[in-house]
């Protein structure tokens, strides 16, 4: 029995042996399964077994972001908000934060704008993309700085990535809250910015024409712009991603006020108005006013329908008639200031009209009222989210000018009074702009005693300290943060026998997200006794180097000592004689 088995077990061996040299030709291994019995003549057949590689085990990136050196100051702090750890290194994020080329708009992507700047005493408006492309590559325009340009560290990152690497010497990194003294300290220097980094002791340049400060501003053709994006790894542990802010200059978001010198339509003035029409002395300068948010203007003689037909040799103001209101109106008028000389030259009655006409057209008054009450309280107003305060006064005269407690006028200076309306209204996010009938002085430099009284107003918190008084435009300082104007000179007037009086500013100021961040001067010469033109580019050299000079900063600018003399060519009125600026009341 012994034997038959072991025969028959070295029978199966043999075969099965031979099976399986032949399983590769596709033959089946017959089954044996213990324990089970099968219908004779049925055979099952075991599938081919298949060996796959062992399937790895994926370890995902953490939630964490990196951000490009080239990221902006402001918007790294925007990202340090989140709740999202900030990495070293691109592998260890699952977020990245970094320029890209092709902008996408998208919740994902912000456009950052720049600045080229220089400090604020510099006589060069504008500048093409190209003379800045030149000097980036180390070809420096005749126009532009001798210096490097001036820019902190992600601002070279972002530029590099845009237009190359820059030409050795053209650039030099500084921190970014040591760029302005280092500009200062070595005049003639340029610098690029981030638009949110501006301060009012720049002056920013237009490159192309074009500038962040205005309103008509088009990024599409401004080469300042760089474009930043959030990318997430596949698969995206995070959704949705996180919102970056879509720009650091968002238009609703800002404000521009136009400050203004004297007005006095009246005399020669009023006479060119009659023959030449009542709109026309606003002919070349009315764009710079209605294309602000807020234009002011100040008027310094009531309106009055019954107003003598104006006489050019009469030293006397008076009254203006109420038919040249429509200038005012076809500017733009936004604001008034009423702390003038000859409020009252004609009667109280004409003042308490001149006052209903204003309100009839919104107009916001301050520096004068139907009293005393009216005249000294300052007035607010809100643009854009920026909460600008107005307040003004006359410390000069003469009397009858001031208003009482029974009589419209002008505001008469009390200035522990202003010092606490400017603190009360800076401790509620007011931005407050102060301003001045003064003494008048026909030279640009100001008196201590000036000085005295308009830091006074700066100290206690008026970001914007102005002179309407001024028919000679005087100096200028920045003082403890806020820009000091000691005069603007003539708006629409008739003083066309100097060239001081002749000579204007036009003080144009810029806030945004609640802060004062830079003034552009616009100026302009006057013509035909009531009718301010922009000054050609000589004139404006000769002007803002006399007036830089004056103001202490004229060893910073290589320009040419100023030329005053200039050929008038004067309208042609009756003969008459205008009164010398020094016998003006």
């Amino acid at each position: 029995m012994i034997h038959r088995v072991t025969a028959l077990l070295s029978y199966l061996l043999i075969v099965g042996l031979t099976l399986s040299a032949c399983n590769a030709g596709g033959f089946s291994i017959p089954t044996v399964q213990f324990g089970q019995t099968k219908a004779p003549g049925i055979i099952e057949t075991i599938p081919p077994i298949q060996l796959l590689p062992p399937t790895p085990t994926s370890t995902p990136i953490p939630v964490g972001i990196w951000v490009s050196r080239a990221v902006p100051e402001n918007l790294r702090k925007v990202v340090e908000s989140w709740d999202i750890p900030l990495v070293e290194t691109p592998g260890a994020a699952s977020l990245h934060l970094d320029m890209v080329k092709q902008p996408v708009q998208d919740r994902g992507t912000a456009s950052w704008i720049y600045a080229l700047v220089t400090p604020f005493p510099t006589i060069v408006d504008n500048v093409t993309g190209e003379e800045l492309r030149e000097a980036w590559n180390g070809n420096r325009p005749g126009s532009f700085a001798s210096q490097p340009i001036l820019m902190d560290k992600a601002t070279l990152e972002t530029f590099t990535a845009l237009w190359g690497v820059p030409a050795t010497g053209s650039v030099r990194t500084v921190e970014a809250g040591q760029i302005m003294d280092t500009a200062w300290a070595h005049q003639p220097s340029w610098a690029i910015i981030p638009f949110e980094a501006l301060e009012p002791q720049w002056k920013v340049l237009s490159v192309d024409g074009q500038s962040p400060l205005h309103n008509d501003f088009e990024p599409g053709g401004y080469p300042l712009v760089s474009t930043y994006s959030i990318k997430c790894s596949e698969p995206c542990p995070v959704s949705p991603l996180p919102t970056l802010p879509a720009t650091n200059r968002d238009p609703s978001k800002l404000t521009v006020l136009v400050m203004t010198g004297v007005t006095a339509l009246v005399r020669a003035t009023a006479y060119t108005m009659e023959i030449k029409g009542i709109t026309y002395p606003g002919l070349d300068v009315g764009d710079w006013l209605r294309y602000a948010d807020i234009a002011h203007i100040s008027n310094e003689v009531a309106f009055d329908p019954g107003c003598p037909y104006p006489n050019p040799n009469k030293e006397r103001f008076n009254c203006s008639d109420s038919r040249y209101i429509g200038l005012l109106e076809d500017i733009g008028t936004d604001v008034i200031e009423l702390t003038g000389n000859h409020l009252q030259d004609q009667s109280s009655q004409a003042t308490l009209d001149t006052l209903e006409m204003y309100k009839e057209r919104g107009w916001l008054y301050y520096g004068g009222g139907a009293n005393l009450e009216d005249a000294i309280k300052p007035r607010t107003m809100e643009h854009n989210g920026n909460k600008l305060a107005f307040i003004g006064c006359n410390p000069h005269g003469p009397s009858y000018a001031w208003a009482t407690e029974n009589q419209p006028g002008a505001a008469p200076c009390n200035y522990h009074y202003m010092v606490e309306q400017i603190q009360l209204l800076r401790a509620q996010g007011y931005l407050p702009v102060a301003s001045f009938q003064y003494h008048e002085y026909y030279s640009p430099d100001p008196r201590p005693w000036q000085q005295r009284d308009f830091r006074l107003l700066a100290d206690a918190g008026a970001v914007v300290v102005s002179g309407s008084q001024a028919h000679f435009a005087q100096a200028m300082e920045f003082y403890h943060g806020s820009f000091i104007h000691y005069g603007l000179g003539n708006l629409f007037f008739d003083q066309m026998n100097d060239v001081g009086t002749r000579r204007e500013f036009l003080d144009r100021h810029i806030f945004y997200e609640g802060r004062y961040i830079a003034t552009e001067l616009l100026t302009a010469m006057l013509v035909d006794y009531c009718r301010p033109l922009p000054m050609t580019e000589q004139e404006r050299r000769d002007f803002l180097t006399f007036i830089f000079d004056a103001s202490g900063w004229g060893s910073n600018i290589p320009t040419p000592t100023p030329t005053l003399t200039l050929t008038l060519t004067p309208m042609k009125l009756p003969i008459y004689t205008t009164p010398s600026p020094t016998n003006l009341p």
